[in-house]
């Protein structure tokens, strides 16, 4: 005998409250608890936000623990550091509907790289150009782009930054430079 759950939408989700500790996201209708982020991951969110608001002018948004819907019924999440153009910024209303221009999600010891490579699929399917997963451990950036094309990028690299803000490039040891 089948015993389906219901899955949640956004509405239903958005009158839980977070548990202490952290908050929930949705992610494919279930909750998925997200713990607050150790130090090292808030200098790196830090660092990206600082660096990447420097590079993008005055045609981005670029900021922390941004909300968004990237599939608009069962997905609720906020991403670590989020680029997006001022012309979406302006059409919000309470949540950004869709990715990101750019998501940066920094990896912590809970994340999941399968929970990851589906949410860089969600996003890049929904209005994403890159989506970036920053390993602090390892010191590492692996950007992915349309058709989840993906390259690593390690410290003494550059990211180009063509795809998400239309140029100039982003040394990996910059990201890492506040720790």
């Amino acid at each position: 005998m089948s015993t389906a759950t219901k899955l949640l939408t956004v509405e239903e989700f958005d009158a839980i409250p977070n548990p202490p500790g952290g908050v929930y996201e949705l992610f494919n209708g279930e909750l998925v608890f997200v713990g607050y982020p150790e130090i090292g991951q808030t200098r790196c969110q830090r660092q990206l936000r600082t660096i990447l608001s420097g590079v993008a002018g005055n045609n981005w948004v670029v900021d922390v623990e941004w909300p968004y819907r990237a599939e608009a019924e069962y997905q609720m999440w906020a991403a670590d550091v989020a680029v997006i153009s001022v012309e979406r910024f302006r059409r919000i209303r309470r949540w950004l509907e869709g990715a990101p221009d750019l998501v940066v999600e920094v990896l912590s010891p809970s994340s999941a790289f399968a929970e990851m490579e589906t949410k860089a699929a969600l996003c890049l399917a929904n209005g994403a150009k890159e989506f970036w997963m920053v390993n602090p451990d390892r010191r590492s950036v692996t950007v992915y782009g349309p058709g989840m094309q993906s390259n690593r990028f390690v410290e003494g690299q550059s990211i180009s930054l063509a795809g998400a803000l239309g140029g100039g490039e982003l040394a990996v040891s910059a990201i890492f430079a506040a720790e």
